[in-house]
Formats: structure tokens, C-alpha cells, sequence
């Protein structure tokens, strides 16, 4: 710990590219009793879907990228300081700027210095499945998953990788290596 910075809260991050089974191992990790955060990005998406917007539209939106952060930043400032689990952390929208080509605002630098976390769950990418939800082709899920990782190495966080396995294996992986 850096002199001076308050202590990092027992918050864990469960991510990888789309198709790495996040959602899933969340909801198992919620079935079980654990405090978990839902990922701001698809609640977006869930949302404007249900007011009839098409995926491409809303992907599209000149302030998607930051609306996702901004949510995100919403939802943590409500999470109390004891151990969470999170579908994606805010450093996973470096990956998505990366990939749409935009530079890191401010919005976002300052999000991922406000809000740290314990350690990074990576897990491995199962078979890829489409949903409506998603927009990313398998080669796109690759590439966002190694960007991912890049980004919450460069932050110097703490990566544990998740193999492909049971989700209920998953979930006692994950809790195994807390």
C-alpha cells in the first residue's frame, strides 16, 4: 500500500473478453450468498433494448463509451467497503476505447484512480455465443480479452486466470483464491 492511500476495499473483479462466462460465474457467486455488482455496460444495453434501440445503435452512440464508465462509477460510489464481487471492473472500458479507437478521458483516468480493487479474476473464454446483448464477433472477444488483461496489468493489479470449467468449479476457484 502507497503511504497516505486509503486501503484497497476486499472488492474482487471478475472479467475477460465476451463469452468468458463472467455473468454466469457472478450469478453463481450471488446464488451462494455473495454481495455482487451487475456489469453497467449490459444494464445500459438491457435498458435501451427495451425502448426498442438496436445493438448497433447503441454501440454506436458517440457517448456510449463514457456513459458505461460513468454508470459504473454510479454503482461503486454505492458499494459498501467489504467484499464484493464485480462483473467487470471500470479498467475493463480501457479494452473498449482501445478498440474503438478514442482516447482514455478524463472521466474514466479519474474513475479507475478513484475506485481500486483487491484482485482480478481473468477467466478464460468459453465457447462464443451471440446474444443480443453483444456486438463483438469471436476474433473481436480475443482481442478484448488480451486488452483486458493488458489494461489491469498495466494498473498493476494482482491477476489470478480462471480456467474454463464448471461454473459451480469456477465459483470455488474463485473463492478458493481470495
Amino acid at each position: 500500500m502507497i503511504r497516505g492511500m486509503p486501503p484497497t476495499p476486499p472488492w474482487y473483479v471478475l472479467t475477460g473478453g465476451p463469452c468468458a462466462g463472467k455473468t454466469t460465474t457472478i450469478d453463481e457467486l450471488s446464488r451462494r450468498g455473495h454481495p455482487v455488482l451487475a456489469e453497467s455496460a449490459r444494464l445500459i444495453i438491457e435498458e435501451k433494448l427495451a425502448r426498442g434501440k438496436t445493438i448497433e445503435e447503441i454501440v454506436g452512440d458517440p457517448e456510449w463509451l463514457v456513459s458505461v464508465v460513468r454508470r459504473a462509477a454510479e454503482m461503486h460510489r454505492e458499494v459498501p467497503h467489504h467484499t464484493f464481487f464485480f462483473d467487470r471492473g471500470i479498467p475493463d472500458s480501457v479494452a473498449y476505447y482501445r478498440k474503438s479507437d478514442v482516447p482514455l478521458d478524463d472521466e474514466l483516468v479519474h474513475a479507475m484512480r478513484e475506485f481500486r480493487y483487491r484482485k482480478i479474476f481473468l477467466l478464460d473464454l468459453v465457447d462464443f455465443e451471440n446474444d443480443e446483448a453483444r456486438s463483438e464477433t469471436p476474433e473481436e472477444a480475443q482481442l478484448l480479452h488480451g486488452s483486458i488483461r493488458d489494461a489491469y496489468a498495466e494498473l498493476g493489479y494482482e491477476i489470478v486466470e480462471v480456467p474454463v470449467m464448471t461454473v459451480e468449479d469456477r465459483a470455488d476457484f474463485v473463492l478458493a483464491n481470495l
